[in-house]
């Protein structure tokens, strides 16, 4: 079963190559589709006390094992990865795709990246997934993106390489510092005893570099901004719904347990970073003119909160953190594919140029409504439990860190309902008054993300229970007795 989740996509993606262009769409989506189905089923076995396994001695020496897991937390991150998937394809239905069997086929080559990284358990493995998931989403953003995107794509590649050279020396520093010679998970965990804090200290670094790069957190997030606005649509939705949570599960899997003492001695200054980043990014997101560049942006500071909830060592700011990392990928997927809406109708997504949308387009103006407000935290929306577990558990730990992180609520709010007046409201412009509603493949995943946005906000349990044993477990291994 496990192995079937891995190699589902890549099998897909094969397929989608040799069915060629006409039909590679509808096989990306029905392969996508069956992923889905394979993930809820292997859910459901897990509330049945089932954890899926899979081991094989891989190469002797180094010693590096194809070992295979799924606990709670991964899980979590599978069902949202294999829910988005389908999404984000469905998403490129109607559009006019050069070469639509690559393209395709690159997005389903990266799900099997990201499902490998979420089941990885052997360190060498895991980072050989982390560093596949990087390339089908540079050649979708080099060879299908913006004006600019030789440049900005080729930026977006050294810094994201540079930073996991970081965690690969990491790595065989581990290696060499366990006594059994190897890059299994189990034994890593037991490091903590053998490896001096000193030590941990600098490979806290080595790994937060790499983690804090991806994610983005402040100052490590130049690369973000001009990649989104530059990649197609669907390269944005992967990168910001589903390849950033890579590093966000990773601060938990891999760095809190491992290194503990090294988390002790600069988890603090990373939580400070983290929430100087929330109010760094909100505030630039306020200044922005174009609709892609604000949801990096705000993209920017709602990480840097569930960055700085990890941090916090408590099972509320870890159990917070799960939750907004699902919240937020569904709904960043639903901004950004209005924004490709509306790029698509008004051949701009400058929002000085928009306005009226909403008289021209009422159903897009719903579902897009709905989004915003989930964004920005309403209650009984799936932002308002994650943030409100968040900013909990920040405040536990320090009150006045939660002062500030809470001020990504008061300018969420701000930038993002005044972005929605100005493009929604208001008399309609030149670019705005032909505006078609929404075509039915556009209907269904706003559709499908606005219902997921009130079954999260309303029964967040299901999230909770799932996850809860792999927090606990995680912070027993993380905190210092």
């Amino acid at each position: 079963m496990i192995l079937l989740l891995l190699f589902i996509p890549l099998i897909a993606a094969a397929a989608v190559w040799l069915v060629g262009n006409k039909l590679a769409s509808r096989i990306a989506l029905i392969g996508s589709v069956f992923q889905l189905i394979l993930t809820f089923v292997v859910y459901l076995q897990y509330k049945n006390n089932e954890v899926f396994y899979f081991f094989q001695e891989w190469i002797a020496t180094p010693k590096i094992s194809f070992h295979l897991a799924a606990d709670g937390l991964s899980i979590a991150m599978l069902l949202l990865t294999n829910f988005l998937v389908p999404l984000i394809i469905l998403s490129g239905f109607n559009r006019e795709i050069n070469n639509a069997r690559s393209y395709f086929a690159l997005i389903l080559g990266m799900q099997f990246a990201l499902v490998g990284v979420f089941l990885a358990m052997d360190g060498l493995l895991y980072y050989i997934f982390w560093e596949l998931a990087l390339i089908p989403v540079y050649f979708i953003a080099l060879i299908w993106g913006g004006a600019d995107r030789v440049k900005v794509t080729l930026k977006f590649f050294i810094y994201t390489l540079a930073g996991s050279l970081f965690m690969l020396l990491g790595f065989i520093a581990l290696y060499w510092y366990n006594p059994g010679q190897s890059f299994d998970i189990r034994e890593l965990y037991r490091l903590s005893e053998v490896v001096s804090p000193e030590v941990q200290s600098w490979l806290f670094w080595a790994f937060f570099i790499a983690f804090a790069i991806k994610i983005p957190i402040v100052p490590f997030h130049t690369w973000q901004a001009d990649t989104y606005q530059q990649a197609p649509t669907q390269a944005t939705m992967l990168l910001s719904g589903i390849m950033l949570k890579m590093a966000t599960y990773s601060l938990m899997r891999w760095l809190l347990p491992i290194l503990p003492e090294g988390v002790a001695q600069w988890g603090p200054f990373a939580l400070g970073l983290c929430v100087f980043g929330i109010v760094y990014a909100s505030i630039i997101a306020i200044m922005q003119k174009d609709l892609k560049r604000l949801f990096a942006y705000s993209s920017v500071a709602h990480v840097g909160l569930i960055s700085a909830g990890i941090f916090t060592l408590t099972t509320v700011g870890l159990q917070g953190s799960v939750v907004q990392m699902l919240a937020h990928g569904v709904n960043v997927v639903g901004l950004f594919l209005c924004a490709d809406i509306i790029l698509n109708r008004t051949k701009t997504n400058d929002i000085a140029s928009l306005g009226g949308i909403r008289s021209v387009a009422p159903k897009f103006n719903t579902l897009f409504l709905i989004v915003v407000l989930a964004s920005i935290a309403l209650p009984l929306t799936n932002g308002f439990i994650g943030e409100f577990m968040l900013l909990f558990g920040i405040y536990t730990y320090n009150i006045w860190a939660a002062v500030f992180a809470g001020l990504t609520i008061i300018l969420g709010a701000v930038y993002m309902l005044r972005m929605f007046q100005n493009t929604m409201l208001g008399e309609t412009k030149a670019s705005t008054k032909v505006f078609e509603d929404l075509k039915w493949n556009e209907w269904a995943v706003l559709g499908i993300i606005a219902v997921v946005i009130f079954v999260m906000g309303l029964y967040p349990k299901i999230i909770l229970d799932l996850t809860a044993p792999s927090i606990d477990a995680i912070l027993n291994q993380a905190i210092i007795k």
